[in-house]
């Protein structure tokens, strides 16, 4: 089975338990502690580690969220390493917080630009892209930084869609032209 469907799987059944216990939201921010703790590489390798075994892992979770996570949440992990699919909690979670989204209408968008931006730039991008009509969801940011873009920004939506309007692709596109009419 591919590590997509396991994922899926495992994750729609949290989602359902969550749903049916009322605590969907509650379980949604402790995944997303959780996906926040998996940037750190050491503990990415303990967990994706064969050699290590379940019962230390399960000590270290306990040790890092110990009484910061819900109960569910807590006997979900410990149901995952028993199961020895704990090498996929990281797929698990990102496919729970992608059902999540799906249930709460939840769009999530890149946003590149050349520099930080400020909330209320932020805000007004967002209401310029509900009052669009493409977005019927709320909109969840997913901000980068990329001083390469010289000015403007880049939006990536969907799992195809892009809008850039840097100054670096301006530039580009004038080039392509100036070279066209040479």
């Amino acid at each position: 089975m591919s590590v997509e469907r396991v994922a899926s799987r495992y994750a729609k059944a949290l989602v359902d338990i969550a749903i049916e216990q009322g605590k969907l939201d509650k379980i949604y921010g402790d995944i997303k502690g959780f996906l926040k703790v998996m940037d750190n590489r050491d503990f990415e390798l303990m967990i994706k580690s064969p050699i290590i075994k379940a019962d230390k892992k399960d000590k270290v979770l306990d040790a890092i969220f110990g009484g910061k996570i819900s109960e569910l949440t807590s006997k979900f992990f410990k149901i995952i390493l028993r199961k020895g699919r704990e090498a996929y909690l990281p797929q698990i979670a990102e496919a729970f917080v992608n059902q999540y989204k799906d249930i709460n209408n939840i769009s999530t968008v890149t946003l590149t630009s050349a520099s930080q931006l400020s909330e209320s730039a932020l805000n007004g991008i967002k209401a310029k892209l509900m009052s669009s009509g493409r977005f019927s969801k709320d909109i969840e940011f997913k901000t980068l930084v990329d001083e390469k873009l010289i000015g403007g920004f880049r939006l990536e939506f969907g799992d195809d869609k892009l809008y850039d309007n840097s100054v670096a692709y301006k530039l580009e596109r004038i080039k392509k032209e100036f070279r066209k009419s040479i």
